[in-house]
């Protein structure tokens, strides 16, 4: 019978020294200084987005300022999953944010009824909007997808999820700043609507992006 000593040589002579993960605010920030470059050159070469001339009403500016914080929000918390020992209960902050996003778009959409009445309703739109979205997204999500899979998928749907959120939520935001219409329905079933509704469906391959099997090498997780 061997020692507990033995034991324990045995399960720790082959041990390699790994590097812990950074703190999932740190992940976050080097997401996003990774996405901006695409971001800008993508708007910048896009014939109809350019920075306004003159600048929106504050309520414009607290829109923006909510759908940036439910990005990067979404991105802290997105990399707050992957590591053992977070306090999940942290994840409901993000509701603050949603809520201003969502109090700002109906306060816009209201104003927009009160001075355009029925045709504030009207939910046509440039078909591109949405798939510029997308496209605006897609290198955001794709970073975001490889820097998660260094993690442990606990929850792979709502890690997932909350990954696709903060790629749309930065990408809306961008789109919003260049090219910022005025409030109707049709905007927040297009911009915010279509955000949530690709998390949603990105949500549905979380089992398969993240799993124990794509998981890179084995990696000391901090507690925050």
């Amino acid at each position: 019978m061997q020692s507990t000593e033995h034991l324990v040589r045995e399960l720790t002579q082959d041990l390699q020294p790994v590097r812990p993960l950074l703190r999932p605010w740190i992940r976050a920030a080097l997401w996003l200084a990774v996405s901006a470059p695409y971001i800008g050159v993508l708007l910048l070469i896009t014939p109809w987005h350019s920075l306004p001339t003159q600048w929106p009403d504050l309520r414009f500016m607290i829109e923006e300022g909510s759908a940036l914080a439910v990005g990067l929000g979404s991105a802290v918390a997105a990399f707050a999953t992957v590591v053992p020992g977070y306090n999940r209960r942290l994840l409901a902050i993000l509701l603050i944010p949603i809520a201003g996003w969502f109090g700002s778009v109906s306060e816009g959409c209201l104003q927009s009824f009160i001075r355009l009445g029925p045709r504030a309703l009207s939910l046509e739109h440039n078909v591109l909007c949405l798939p510029f979205i997308v496209v605006l997204g897609a290198f955001p999500a794709a970073a975001m997808a490889v820097m998660l899979r260094r993690g442990a998928p606990l929850t792979p749907r709502l890690t997932t999820a909350l990954g696709a959120l903060a790629a749309a939520g930065l990408a809306n935001f961008c789109s919003r700043l260049f090219h910022p219409e005025e409030i109707t329905l049709m905007l927040v079933a297009w911009h915010v609507g279509g955000v949530f509704l690709l998390s949603a469906v990105a949500a549905l391959g979380g089992g398969w992006l993240l799993n124990w099997h794509s998981s890179k090498n084995p990696i000391f997780f901090e507690r925050a």
